[in-house]
């Protein structure tokens, strides 16, 4: 059974195959470290913008060929704020002309 990527029962580890069979030969640690900075850069962004990010939780993992996963679980207000920052942010670009 898939479930939602958004799943709210973030902790539950479920059943997906593709999560426990490693291959031989992929470099599954350089993934999980991908993912463990990216998810320091964008605690650290959103600290910068002003996000409250106390209730932020992610969990890094990997795919099965290896490429770095975050999931994210953050609270409804923190998730709106950083989409307001990011809509900021691609409106400054375009006055911009970039």
């Amino acid at each position: 059974m898939q479930h939602d990527p958004m799943d709210p029962n973030f902790d539950d580890e479920a059943l997906e195959p593709d999560g426990w069979v490693w291959v031989r030969g992929v470099d599954y640690v350089a993934g999980w470290r991908s993912a463990v900075d990216a998810a320091t850069e964008l605690k650290g962004a959103m600290d910068e913008v002003g996000i409250d990010t106390a209730k932020v939780m992610s969990a890094p993992s990997t795919t099965s060929d290896g490429s770095g996963v975050l999931r994210l679980s953050l609270p409804v207000e923190a998730a709106l704020a950083l989409a307001n920052a990011a809509r900021e942010e691609a409106l400054r670009w375009r006055k911009a002309g970039a």
